[in-house]
């Protein structure tokens, strides 16, 4: 976790973690990214198209949310496989007893086996209140550069609404955007 990511964190938990209750310090806001999600042709954009992005959390800032809203040794995390499908088991220990909530995940572009056991570990960890806040968040869309394949258009990469350059960084350029609009 990078200084910014954990000035958020201090900036929206910070002292007063103390204070709230364990569901409202489960259900505390922590640092995100987007990705791109689907594509939506459009006669209003310069490239034709556009897409939905997603914001999504690191299984690393829900670990750390749990250590400091319940205790490093008060959650713990479980897999198997069953019926085709990884699953992820996270128990809270609730007084004395373990409450276990499970959740299965999807493969990624990058690393299908990892990204699907991360994938279901943050599901798992949403059933807790981990990470909720991101679907309270505005949609967000951006141009797309696309290429043909099979008759179908696929996403190469997010442009720059004003100028038409890539994008290589799309949580920077959103939330960018996003101070923008609240200025």
């Amino acid at each position: 976790m990078n200084k910014k990511d954990k000035d958020i964190i201090n900036e929206t938990i910070g002292d007063t973690m103390t204070e709230l209750t364990t569901e409202q310090k489960l259900k505390s806001k922590i640092p995100y990214k987007w990705r791109l999600g689907n594509l939506i042709k459009s006669i209003k954009s310069q490239t034709g198209y556009y897409a939905t992005c997603l914001a999504y959390i690191d299984a690393r800032d829900a670990m750390d949310l749990l250590d400091r809203a319940v205790g490093f040794g008060n959650w713990k995390d479980e897999y198997k496989f069953e019926n085709s499908q990884w699953l992820c088991g996270l128990s809270i220990r609730i007084k004395d007893d373990w409450v276990i909530r499970w959740d299965t995940g999807t493969a990624g572009n990058f690393e299908a086996e990892k990204s699907v056991i991360s994938d279901a570990f943050k599901r798992a960890a949403v059933k807790w209140g981990v990470g909720r806040f991101l679907y309270d968040l505005k949609t967000e869309l951006v141009e797309v550069k696309t290429y043909e394949k099979g008759g179908k258009a696929k996403m190469k990469y997010a442009v720059h609404q004003m100028t038409a350059k890539r994008v290589y960084d799309l949580t920077e350029y959103i939330n960018n955007k996003q101070k923008k609009v609240k200025k």
